[in-house]
């Protein structure tokens, strides 16, 4: 993998689309017509041919999702077939998700994981109905790779497919020393991985296939009933608003992946994505941060920062000691604690 792009494309500007919807008289269709009024669909920005300049003086301190389009990849965007990775990969084990649905839910684990060869993993992927499977013939399958010991070591697309890594070309649009993975990644066609967050800036980029990611900021926290750092709302399309009220009011940013695309991600934005395609690719993380502010055994990328960790652990002990109160004085001072929180956290990053 080269850290470094051999060629930079010609310095474009940012443009959107828009996307309307329709609303309809059925149930469901009455519903998604609410969604569209209380959650508006916002396009992310595209920018074309944007230079590493570009990138860290005019995208980067925006601190919002963009789509960099026309940036040379290298050879993997024509070369990565599924023949090709078969030889190029062979028989090597990887660990893969199994679904039986097409919507992930990594709260209820509603999949399996199991070991399959990687050229027999890869033609399963590629596939619409299987001949052999683990739960049933259109069953899904996702690979997110590992380090050989994920407890010790991240995912390295050098080290645990180097013959792949020397056809991908990442933007260098950051140091070197702020690497932090590379994670390659595989999806079955019509695979819908759950919403959450990451805690480092990464670049998403789309090898093969179409992607449909939809985004949230940061500040929209509140809405979506979070756990850790997923969401409890499974179907972002269609939830259901008598258990998730409050998720009607989360701004939906929304975008289309092509092959040759590259979503900037950064940190916190919450994001779902559905390969609407058999679909190929890299997501790159890197320290935006201190080295110091990250959880050193932190192999994934996605345990909240130290010092938040600690906040958190602090919260847990004050709310436990207001229990100590009478309910309306519980109340207060509950409300009090919330005013003051926000007085010293509030930020106009994301408005």
């Amino acid at each position: 993998m080269h850290l470094a792009c051999r060629k930079e494309g010609r310095q474009g500007s940012i443009r959107t689309r828009h996307r309307g919807g329709k609303g309809a008289v059925c149930r469901v269709g009455t519903q998604r017509a609410m969604m569209e009024s209380l959650q508006p669909v916002v396009p992310v920005n595209q920018c074309t041919g944007a230079t590493r300049e570009r990138f860290l003086e005019d995208i980067y301190p925006l601190r919002k999702p963009v789509v960099l389009k026309g940036i040379d990849l290298g050879p993997c965007i024509t070369k990565w077939t599924v023949d090709y990775l078969s030889q190029a990969s062979g028989s090597k084990e990887v660990k893969v998700h199994v679904s039986a649905v097409p919507q992930m839910d990594f709260l209820s684990k509603n999949f399996v994981y199991r070991t399959l060869p990687f050229d027999e993993f890869i033609k399963r992927a590629a596939e619409t109905k299987h001949t052999e499977y683990f739960i049933s013939e259109d069953e899904k399958y996702y690979l997110r790779s590992l380090g050989d010991d994920p407890r010790k070591e991240i995912a390295d697309i050098r080290k645990q497919f180097p013959l792949l890594a020397d056809d991908i070309c990442v933007p260098e649009y950051f140091e070197k020393e702020q690497f932090f993975s590379s994670v390659f990644r595989i999806s079955s066609a019509g695979l819908q991985l759950w919403t959450h967050y990451d805690v480092m800036d990464n670049f998403l980029i789309q090898v093969a296939g179409n992607k449909k990611v939809v985004l949230y900021s940061p500040r929209d926290a509140p809405y979506l009933y979070l756990s850790g750092t997923k969401s409890e709302v499974l179907d972002i399309d269609k939830p259901d608003l008598k258990k998730y009220p409050l998720f009607a009011k989360a701004r939906r940013y929304e975008c289309q992946l092509k092959s040759g695309d590259v979503l900037f991600i950064p940190a916190l934005w919450f994001h779902n994505v559905t390969s609407e395609e058999f679909g190929i690719g890299v997501n790159v993380f890197w320290r935006h941060l201190s080295p110091n502010c990250y959880d050193k055994t932190d192999t994934y990328g996605n345990k909240d920062l130290t010092a938040a960790s600690r906040a958190m652990q602090i919260l847990d002990r004050a709310l436990k000691t207001l229990e100590e109160l009478p309910e309306e004085y519980r109340d207060f001072y509950g409300r009090l604690m919330v005013l003051r929180i926000q007085e010293k956290t509030r930020s106009t990053k994301y408005e």
